[in-house]
């Protein structure tokens, strides 16, 4: 087997491309939008070229400070809950985890940006999206924790169940768009409404997202591609995966693609409702590259010290969303220790009441699992439930002799 490679790419050639990938984009072509700068000081204005037009968005800036001191909350509650996630997966109580940490304006900002009739279809971490759907952080938990395939009703918030299957929910926000149309076409009463596709810079490299964009495409259908682009698709890094920024590629179907500073939530805000708005007046999709950095684990059950440098990380911590935002708030008089201080016992009440919640969660029985596989009893299906029933029975039978 001479001249087969040890491995996909060398050592010394991700790491090189991870560090030109993890700096300050060096790629032209796509400017980077921007509101809310590390330093906490704040633009007054959003404008940008977008497929060959000037796009104002400053209309969809939202800068009033209730509402910049509520996205605050909701980046912090998120990140509180990611981090009592990963601690009870070390504990044993989740059989995975999936972190968020340094995702969080990202997936706030554009979870906000959403109106009630739209559909948001994740992957497997818009944990942060699910908390701006009204998702209980409980919820989703359930599904880590194996006791259930999904955890909510995706109908009642209008936030899909996570998709496990690799770029799988573009296809489905792409139909269900397609389906947004039809449905207006019956009944123009309807509210104009969008889809929107959680995606990572991994997932694009899947052909699925390919297809989606050309059916979105074709036939303008209301979606928006929403990319987090994290640097890293679990240890390859996007430099890898492209040469060029991912926002370009919706150039080659043929609609706008915006890259937005992933870490600035007032940006991801305005630039998704400009992008939501766009799909809902039936112009067509948009694709918004969110920049941002996966400053945690791609799971648990991943090691990230053997892929990737300290120095990077060490190199976007200055740009953390949080630390950001809040020092905008306090440079301003936005808000003070005691705004701070409050919302800390709010994430530890939240904490404890999640482990409650865990650890009070029960398996269920045997005969229900079998049960959710068709909607109507299969004959194969309950003589695999028989043979799983005498299974479980001889270990009963066992105890008894011994």
């Amino acid at each position: 087997m001479s001249g087969v490679p040890a491995a996909e790419f060398e050592v010394e050639e991700v790491l090189r491309a991870a560090h030109s990938a993890t700096g300050a984009p060096q790629e032209t072509g796509v400017d980077m939008l921007q509101v809310l700068a590390p330093d906490g000081t704040m633009a007054g204005g959003l404008t940008a070229e977008i497929a060959g037009e000037i796009v104002d968005f400053s209309p969809y800036l939202a800068a009033e400070p209730d509402h910049l001191r509520s996205l605050y909350r909701d980046m912090f509650l998120i990140r509180r809950f990611d981090q009592e996630s990963t601690a009870l997966q070390r504990q044993g109580q989740l059989a995975l985890w999936v972190p968020l940490t340094g995702q969080e304006a990202a997936q706030i900002g554009s979870g906000r940006a959403l109106q009630p009739q739209d559909y948001a279809f994740p992957t497997y971490r818009e944990h942060g999206v699910a908390l701006t759907r009204g998702v209980q952080p409980a919820e989703i938990l359930r599904l880590f924790r194996g006791v259930t395939n999904g955890g909510w009703d995706p109908r009642e918030r209008n936030f899909h169940l996570y998709t496990l299957v690799l770029a799988a929910q573009s296809l489905h926000a792409v139909g269900y768009a397609m389906g947004i149309q039809r449905d207006q076409l019956a009944d123009p009463s309807l509210p104009h409404a969008a889809s929107v596709a959680y995606f990572g810079d991994g997932a694009s490299s899947e052909g699925d997202v390919h297809e989606s964009m050309v059916f979105a495409a074709s036939f303008d259908a209301p979606v928006v591609f929403f990319c987090q682009n994290n640097q890293w698709a679990i240890s390859v890094p996007a430099a890898v995966q492209t040469r060029v920024p991912l926002a370009r590629r919706a150039e080659g179907y043929g609609f706008p693609g915006v890259r937005v500073d992933g870490n600035d939530v007032v940006a991801v805000e305005a630039v998704t409702r400009w992008a939501l708005d766009h799909a809902r007046s039936g112009k067509g999709p948009v694709l918004i590259e969110a920049y941002t950095y996966r400053m945690s684990a791609h799971t648990t059950a991943d090691d990230p010290t053997k892929y990737r440098l300290s120095g990077d990380e060490q190199e976007w911590q200055p740009r953390d969303p949080l630390v950001r935002l809040e020092a905008h708030l306090r440079s301003q008089g936005l808000a003070d220790d005691a705004f701070f201080d409050e919302l800390a016992v709010e994430a530890r009440t939240m904490a404890t009441a999640l482990r409650d919640a865990v650890l009070s969660m029960t398996v269920p029985d045997l005969e229900s699992r079998f049960a959710a596989v068709y909607a109507e009893p299969h004959p194969l299906v309950q003589e695999e439930l028989r043979f799983f029933q005498q299974y479980e029975a001889g270990f009963a039978d066992e105890g008894k002799h011994a």
